[in-house]
């Protein structure tokens, strides 16, 4: 069943998800330039680039889905100006998701936070929300808080994975561990469930980026699920062209991007 309801995602057991929900949780100075503040340009790359799905807020889904690609909603969120062990708090309901045309839920976990617990208890209900229309809970699961000081071991990582299917989750969105190896213990501790490698902030170097997308591959991950490191690159559709090679043609990185290119998909 969990594969089915991924199924709208997954071509070949792979997938490539646009993310695009930074703007509540960063703040519009962090992440956006004059194109990319611009939903309009990031849904037109969603379906020029060819991706499986693209990632959006409630109020990013209402204006500019345009359909093409399909959408998964993020059900909670929260700002960047409040400090302390973080909490996200549900703020669309899994009904008005599906009224947007989402063909999945997804809801970000903070594992490790003093609130973890509420966050656990929200998605619970929201997974069952969400199972009861046929639709996939897809879990954002990111360690922090006081007691986490390295987000990117094997041991935080794997506890992130295994926390998503311990909870119902069809697949969770976590950190690249840094390489493959360490990183199949985090696919081996989903059990099944896909994996989906969090993009994370602007790499240093295109190749950088695919190396890391590559060894993510090799460990067993279901795909990616990128924002910034696309919808912010030189050449964006470039970009997804060169994911869509690692990805879903299962191609190696073999040299970094090197013609610049235009900001329009």
């Amino acid at each position: 069943m969990k594969q089915e309801r991924m199924s709208a995602f997954v071509k070949d057991g792979r997938s490539m998800l646009l993310a695009y929900d930074q703007g509540l949780e960063h703040g519009p100075s962090t992440d956006f330039n004059d194109t990319n503040i611009d939903p309009s340009f990031v849904m037109e790359l969603a379906v020029k680039g060819r991706f499986d799905g693209v990632i959006f807020q409630k109020g990013v889904a209402e204006r500019f889905y345009t359909g093409g690609v399909p959408l998964i909603v993020k059900v909670n969120g929260k700002s960047a100006l409040v400090k302390g062990d973080p909490i996200s708090r549900q703020v669309c309901s899994v009904e008005y998701a599906v009224s947007l045309g989402a063909k999945g839920i997804g809801y970000t976990i903070y594992l490790g936070s003093e609130h973890e617990a509420e966050m656990f208890a929200e998605f619970g209900l929201i997974q069952e929300q969400a199972h009861e229309r046929g639709l996939p809970a897809i879990a954002w699961v990111y360690p922090r808080g006081a007691a986490i000081t390295n987000d990117t071991t094997k041991e935080v990582v794997s506890y992130a994975a295994r926390s998503a299917l311990e909870l119902g989750a069809d697949a969770a969105k976590i950190k690249y561990t840094g390489d493959p190896v360490s990183f199949s213990w985090a696919v081996k501790a989903g059990a099944g469930m896909k994996v989906f490698m969090s993009g994370g902030p602007k790499a240093p170097t295109d190749e950088a980026f695919l190396k890391q997308v590559q060894g993510a591959m090799d460990a067993g991950a279901t795909g990616l699920a990128v924002g910034r490191n696309a919808w912010q690159n030189a050449d964006p559709l470039q970009m997804a062209a060169e994911l869509r090679k690692v990805i879903h043609e299962r191609l190696k990185v073999e040299k970094p991007l090197s013609t610049p290119g235009s900001q329009t998909p």
